[in-house]
């Protein structure tokens, strides 16, 4: 009972971030899961079964608070759904892990790319409305991140967050809600090549519904924070996270000096507060400076 009590604060607390940053819920999750000592595919099986529920009631939840560019989400759930079966199926017979820290790189300078472009060349009048995805560019993009998905527990959000972010202009805001509710579909492909692959059997359903219940009171939460919640800051609060992440997984892999991880952790968590504080004050300071100019005008 204790270990479904702890699996329920894990959906939700992962249901949470994902939904107001748009990744993380697997990656969260899937790693609370394998530190009980479940094998990756049963893991990611689990959480992929969890996410069939938590993504519909995150996705709804988006939906509603006009989060969601839907012509976007239409574009990326067929190469997604692909990828995903093509994942789960893949990783049944293969380890996951092999290609996650050349991932990470990748993802690591998008997020500081993102980060920067948020800090620094951010502009009030700059943001869209809607999402510019080709068919060119959503085939590949839902392919590989749909297949990171399945293989690693978790990837949709971290491949497709930071890349939709990085175009000019994009809404911080949409891209969640877009990338949450097209993850829908995602996890239905995975969780049908993982039961193909596994069977029913491997896994265990006490989980799943633990997972489930945690991420479905966290999921209109989080919808509703990411509407209430500065583009400029959720677009610093999104990049911060990516590099976190990924640097965990770079580190882990490459470094063997195990002692010295907790100092890059702190380090970059440190220069990430840093970059949050910077930027609530120029919220604050453009806020200012837009009440005066009203009240000049108004006088």
């Amino acid at each position: 009972m204790r270990k479904l009590i702890i699996f329920a604060f894990i959906g939700l607390f992962a249901q949470l971030i994902d939904g107001a940053l748009g990744m993380a819920y697997g990656v969260t999750s899937s790693s609370l899961l394998l530190a009980f000592g479940i094998a990756p595919a049963v893991a990611s099986a689990s959480v992929h079964l969890a996410e069939v529920v938590t993504t519909a009631a995150s996705g709804a939840s988006h939906i509603r608070f006009g989060n969601v560019d839907k012509q976007t989400v239409k574009r990326l759930i067929i190469p997604g759904s692909i990828g995903a079966f093509l994942g789960a199926a893949f990783l049944s017979n293969i380890p996951g892990d092999l290609a996650k820290p050349y991932i990470s790189i990748f993802l690591l300078a998008l997020g500081v790319y993102v980060l920067v472009r948020f800090l620094f060349m951010f502009k009030i009048g700059e943001e869209k409305d809607s999402i510019d995805l080709s068919r060119k560019k959503s085939i590949p993009l839902g392919l590989f991140a749909g297949f990171a998905d399945a293989t690693g527990g978790g990837g949709w959000g971290p491949i497709a967050t930071p890349v939709l972010l990085s175009q000019k202009g994009v809404s911080a805001r949409k891209v969640v809600g877009t990338v949450d509710t097209s993850e829908f579909a995602i996890a239905v492909s995975a969780t049908v090549g993982f039961l193909i692959s596994l069977g029913w059997e491997e896994v265990s359903w006490l989980w799943v519904g633990a997972l489930m219940l945690g991420g479905l009171i966290a999921a209109p939460i989080a919808a509703w924070l990411v509407r209430k919640v500065h583009a400029r800051l959720m677009g610093v609060l999104v990049g911060g996270f990516i590099i976190l992440v990924n640097v965990r997984t770079i580190v882990t892999t490459w470094i063997d000096q195990s002692a010295i991880y907790p100092f890059i952790y702190i380090g970059i968590a440190i220069l990430w507060l840093g970059a949050i504080i910077f930027t609530v004050a120029k919220i604050r300071n453009t806020n200012t400076k837009a009440n005066e100019s009203l009240n000049e005008i108004d006088q």
